[in-house]
């Protein structure tokens, strides 16, 4: 899956990068870095381009061996995400000690963001400073409506994922819509 992934965005146009999630079984893998370098070697896929979302409980049982191959994968030029980030054990522990390029905000906080008894705004705001403060990028999980999306910008979130703005696609109509955008951006 990793080398296939690879493959096909090697093939997007050169700012696109591809995000894959990753299970704590094959993050666990001694050899999960080098599948990682040779998938990027055999597909010429750019390292940076490559962003490998974690979650949480990849860092509870052998937080020295995950800080070891966080490091590593970061080492080849990977990007590293903390993926659901406000679940499970969630630590700020974590924001300190390894090095992630991305922070996605768990969905819980923003489904409820816009009531205003809600404390999300509040919880979101710290997790969005405190990445700012580590040049950290922010990504808000599962915004649903213009009203969530008008209060993440305006707390300054980085970036938002969600059925609002695309569904999951195939390969195939990825393809057709960044060669679409491509020959929009060179017009």
């Amino acid at each position: 899956m990793l080398a296939n992934a690879c493959a096909e965005a090697a093939n997007w146009p050169p700012g696109i990068k591809l995000a894959i999630n990753v299970s704590p079984v094959q993050f666990r893998s001694h050899a999960f870095s080098l599948r990682v370098a040779n998938a990027l070697a055999a597909t010429g896929l750019y390292a940076r381009r490559l962003e490998l979302e974690i979650t949480e409980a990849v860092l509870i049982r052998d937080d020295e061996a995950a800080l070891a191959m966080l490091q590593h994968l970061r080492a080849i030029g990977v990007r590293i995400a903390l993926d659901d980030f406000g679940t499970g054990y969630s630590s700020l522990s974590y924001l300190q000690r390894f090095p992630f390029d991305r922070i996605k905000i768990d969905r819980c906080f923003i489904e409820n963001i816009a009531n205003p008894e809600s404390s999300s705004p509040a919880i979101v705001q710290a997790v969005i400073t405190i990445a700012n403060a580590r040049d950290v990028t922010t990504t808000a999980e599962g915004v649903g409506t213009e009203e969530q999306r008008a209060i993440l910008t305006g707390l300054g979130c980085a970036e938002m994922q969600s059925y609002l703005f695309s569904r999951p696609r195939p390969a195939s109509e990825i393809r057709l819509m960044l060669s679409k955008t491509s020959v929009v951006a060179a017009a």
